[in-house]
C-alpha cells in the first residue's frame, strides 16, 4: 500500500465530519515489521519525536556522562516552560558556566498557564530557555563544549550536527534524503516512518546489547520512563500515558502529527504520522496502538482522553466525539 489510511473519525451527532488519515509501524527488535497501516515508505519529517537520537551523541562521546536521569529526560523533552523545567535547566546552562544567549533556539512564551499570566503581569518577555526545546539545546551545548567546538551548534555543518546526523541514519539504517530547519533551529533529518519505528526498537532492544550505543540508548529511554513529568508536562500527552503504564514505556510527540513509542518488555518500536499534523489524531492513533498492544490499559483515564474524547462545545456541551476508525481495533 503507498496511500494513507483512514485512522481516526470525527464525529458530530451522526455524521462523520472529519477523518484523518496517516502511516504507522510496529517494528520487531530486527528491525522487521510487524504490523503497519498505511505506507511504511512514507518519508516524513520527524520533528521532535526524535530527540532520543539526536542526545545520543551526548552519551557516546562521554560529554554526558556526569548528567542525571533528570538533565537526559530534559534532553529528550518538548517541556511546557513550566518553572521546574525552567529552573532545571537553568541549573544545567550554570553548571556549564553559560547563559541564555548562548542558545540557538528561539524565545517562546512559556505554555504554563501560570508562570505564562505571571510573566505577562510583570512584563516580563519569554526567553530562550522558556523554549520547549531548551532541554535538547542544554544537551548540544554540552556536547559543543566536550567537543571544544564553535558556538553556532545549530548549523548543518558543526561537529554537533555532523554527529547527530550520523547517528540518525545508523539507527534508522537509512541514509536521510535531505533536512528541513526544524522550529528550535536545528536541522531535522527525514527519513521513512518505517525507519523511524526501525530506531525505536532499537532503542527498545537496547537492554539486550552492551555496545556503546546501545547502552546510551537505554540510559536515555530509563530517563524519558522515569521522568515523564520532564519529558512534556501537567497534563500532556507524553507525561499523561507514560504515567498510565507505569513507567514502562517512553512515547514522545513530535510537531505535524508525528509520534512515537518505545516499549522495552516487548522490544517494540512504534512510529506513527498523521497526513494532515492533526495532533488529536496523531494522539488517539498512539493510544489506540498501545492498548492493541497490551501495554495500556484502555479504561484508563489517560487512554480514555486519547483515544475517544468527547468532543465540546464552548459552554461545555457534548456535541460528539473522536474515535479511532476499524483499522485500529
Amino acid at each position: 500500500m503507498t496511500h494513507p489510511v483512514d485512522l481516526v473519525e470525527v464525529w458530530r451527532g451522526d455524521l462523520c465530519e472529519s477523518l484523518h488519515q496517516g502511516h504507522a509501524v510496529v517494528c520487531d527488535h530486527h528491525g522487521a515489521i510487524l504490523q503497519a497501516w498505511g505506507n511504511p515508505q512514507a518519508v516524513i519529517y520527524p520533528r521532535s519525536s526524535c530527540k532520543m537520537l539526536q542526545a545520543l551523541p551526548l552519551l557516546e562521546s562521554g560529554a554526558g556522562a556526569h548528567l542525571k536521569g533528570e538533565q537526559l529526560a530534559l534532553a529528550c523533552a518538548s517541556h511546557e516552560g513550566a518553572p521546574l523545567h525552567v529552573a532545571m535547566v537553568g541549573d544545567w546552562l550554570a553548571d556549564l558556566g553559560l547563559g541564555d544567549d548562548d542558545f540557538r533556539c528561539g524565545p517562546q512564551a512559556s505554555r504554563d498557564k501560570d508562570l505564562y499570566l505571571s510573566m505577562i503581569r510583570a512584563h516580563r518577555e519569554p526567553c530562550r530557555i522558556h523554549n520547549n526545546c531548551s532541554g535538547k539545546h542544554a544537551g548540544f551545548l554540552t556536547l559543543t563544549k566536550h567537543l571544544q567546538a564553535g558556538p553556532e551548534y545549530t548549523e548543518i555543518d558543526h561537529p554537533v550536527q555532523i554527529a547527530c546526523k550520523s547517528a540518525f541514519e545508523e539507527v534508522t539504517q537509512e541514509t536521510s534524503p535531505g533536512y528541513g530547519i526544524d522550529g528550535c533551529t536545528a536541522p531535522n533529518h527525514a527519513c521513512t516512518v518505517h525507519g523511524l519505528a526501525r530506531a525505536m526498537a532499537f532503542f527498545a532492544s537496547a537492554q539486550d546489547r552492551s555496545d556503546t550505543r546501545s547502552t546510551a540508548a537505554q540510559k536515555l529511554t530509563e530517563a524519558m520512563m522515569a521522568f515523564p513529568e520532564l519529558v512534556a508536562g501537567q497534563g500532556r500527552a507524553c507525561t499523561d500515558l507514560m504515567r498510565a503504564m507505569d513507567g514502562k514505556v517512553a512515547v514522545k510527540t513530535g510537531a505535524e502529527g508525528v509520534f512515537i513509542a518505545i516499549i522495552p518488555e516487548k522490544r517494540l518500536g512504534v512510529a506513527l504520522k498523521i497526513t494532515d499534523g492533526a495532533t488529536r489524531a496523531s494522539e488517539c492513533v498512539m493510544a489506540s496502538i498501545l492498548v492493541k498492544l497490551g501495554v495500556l490499559n484502555a479504561d484508563h483515564p489517560a487512554a480514555r482522553a486519547r483515544m475517544t474524547p468527547p468532543v465540546l462545545n464552548w459552554d461545555g456541551r457534548v456535541t460528539g466525539h473522536i474515535t479511532p476508525t476499524a483499522a485500529l481495533l
